[in-house]
């Protein structure tokens, strides 16, 4: 009889073990139901597999930066959710900051089902939930939903006013800002994008304010001549109003405080998945993502470390291109 209760017990153990790990591949992060109010809640949203491999790495780089976040802000509950939107919108409830790392423009995940999911995103907004855009999901055409990108996050990438050439800009000053806090100067190279089309009034080289949303941009560098020139990743160029802006400086990462007192950022960075090697990098990112749920970001940045065991983690299977 004292066996059968042994297996009995054992057999419940492996069920619940089950149960767990069908829940946690659905939202990968998420702290049980029972600590959730007591920590600020963030949702991850990755996108589909993209690009070549080691590229728009969507959901091996949002698992990465819940890993970070054990590490270095663990107050914080971090759910993920990957491969697109979520097929339980459950996930957005008590949420602070939602943060998408996807393909934009007509691939958009918050474009799709006729409007649906823009009016989902716009509730949250209206509750004061912080939204981020990553690399190309800061971008979508202007008649799709610029004008909600300008009153979520103070701007987006508008495909042939904006341009996104791979170069290696120097970011060796920064702004006070909570997003900048223990970030020491790095050059690194990436498909920064810019020329954004920001609100009416915002510039890429000092804080603004326009109708109660101040705007402060973060990671500021002068594009090369050589650069403005092109050709950009997509479509070739060069575009003669780049051109002609030769010596201006351009905002790749840029946050906004809404007039309710919600936050929005952008980061156009992103493109290479091994650049989250680089602890500045990684680090300007990991402070975002605290702040844009209304969190503490610390004096020293949000503080990580990564092995090349977890840069390689969670990478989709890809097809090389020849």
């Amino acid at each position: 009889m004292k066996s059968f209760r042994v297996g009995l017990r054992a057999f419940a153990l492996v069920a619940f073990a089950a149960a767990m790990f069908v829940g946690y591949s659905a939202v990968v992060g998420a702290v049980e139901p029972s600590l959730a109010g007591a920590k600020k809640k963030l949702v991850l949203i990755a996108g589909k597999p993209s690009h070549p491999p080691r590229q728009h790495e969507f959901n091996a780089g949002v698992q990465l930066f819940a890993h970070c976040l054990r590490q270095g802000a663990p107050e914080l509950n971090v759910a993920v959710v990957l491969n697109g939107w979520t097929t339980d919108e459950r996930v957005f409830d008590e949420a602070a900051g939602v943060v998408f790392y996807m393909d934009g423009g007509a691939k958009h995940e918050a474009i799709k089902e006729s409007g649906a999911r823009l009016k989902k995103i716009q509730s949250l907004v209206d509750r004061g939930v912080g939204i981020g855009c990553m690399h190309y999901a800061v971008e979508i055409a202007p008649d799709a939903a610029g004008a909600e990108f300008k009153r979520w996050i103070g701007g987006h990438y508008e495909t042939l006013h904006s341009c996104n050439p791979a170069w290696e800009p120097a970011f060796d000053r920064f702004p006070e800002h909570p997003i900048t806090r223990g970030v020491a100067p790095f050059q690194i190279k990436d498909e920064w994008y810019f020329n954004m089309r920001f609100v009416e009034g915002f510039t890429a080289d000092k804080p603004a304010e326009s109708a109660g949303t101040k705007f402060t941009p973060l990671l500021v560098a002068a594009p090369s001549d050589a650069v403005r020139n092109g050709p950009y990743v997509y479509p070739p160029g060069p575009y003669p109003h780049i051109q002609a802006a030769k010596g201006r400086a351009e905002a790749m990462m840029w946050a906004v405080v809404r007039p309710d007192g919600g936050r929005g950022f952008g980061f156009t960075g992103g493109h290479y998945h091994d650049n989250w090697r680089n602890d500045e990098f990684r680090k300007i990112v990991l402070n975002a993502l605290v702040w844009i749920v209304g969190g503490e970001v610390p004096q020293t940045g949000v503080l990580s470390r990564v092995t090349p065991d977890e840069i390689e983690a969670n990478l989709d299977a890809k097809p090389v291109r020849k």
